[in-house]
């Protein structure tokens, strides 16, 4: 196949111009059709720069070999932007099609530069920085959904910690992850 530049996995209506338009089914616009399930995915090794995967690795059963997967189709230093359900929300649990639920530490176990990954550097040899990581909050969703109040992006440090340590003990405050990784 030919070299991608831009990937967007499970791409599903979110049609994206310049970008190599990916689902498991034939809807309109995209361009390759490939269970992700199935291995080796249908592009070259470092052929990409570029991987969108929004709402679209909570529903693959073998999460570290999509690591392993990402990691082989990116060239050097590229970049997967990513957008999972937060382990503890409805929207992890509520989708029958979820396997996989995340929690903000699940993707340090990939990055060289936290203890996660330095203690146990035998689950993978996929290695990712993670550049930018942010929790999706939405309050009150499903229950009482404010018109005001849209989704809200939290990426402080300090206010992650915070608003971590609440979205942990209380449950549903955290939506979603949103990630930027850097192969390296």
């Amino acid at each position: 196949m030919k070299k991608a530049k831009k990937l967007n996995l499970g791409a599903g209506t979110d049609i994206r111009v310049g970008f190599i338009n990916h689902d498991i089914l034939g809807l309109d616009g995209i361009d390759v059709i490939h269970d992700l399930e199935v291995f080796p995915w249908p592009w070259s090794d470092e052929s990409v720069e570029l991987i969108v995967a929004k709402d679209v690795i909570e529903h693959l059963g073998d999460f570290v070999k999509t690591m392993e997967e990402l990691h082989r189709l990116l060239e050097k230093g590229g970049l997967v932007q990513l957008k999972v359900p937060y382990w503890n929300s409805h929207s992890a649990v509520a989708d029958p099609t979820h396997k996989n639920r995340f929690h903000e530490i699940t993707f340090q176990f990939f990055d060289p530069n936290t203890v996660y990954c330095k203690d146990r550097p035998y689950y993978t040899t996929a290695r990712f920085e993670i550049v930018r990581e942010s929790f999706v909050l939405a309050p009150f969703r499903p229950y009482l959904p404010l018109p005001f109040a849209g989704e809200i992006r939290v990426s402080s440090r300090f206010w992650k910690r915070i608003i971590g340590f609440v979205g942990n003990t209380l449950s549903n405050i955290i939506l979603d992850l949103e990630l930027e990784i850097r192969k390296v």
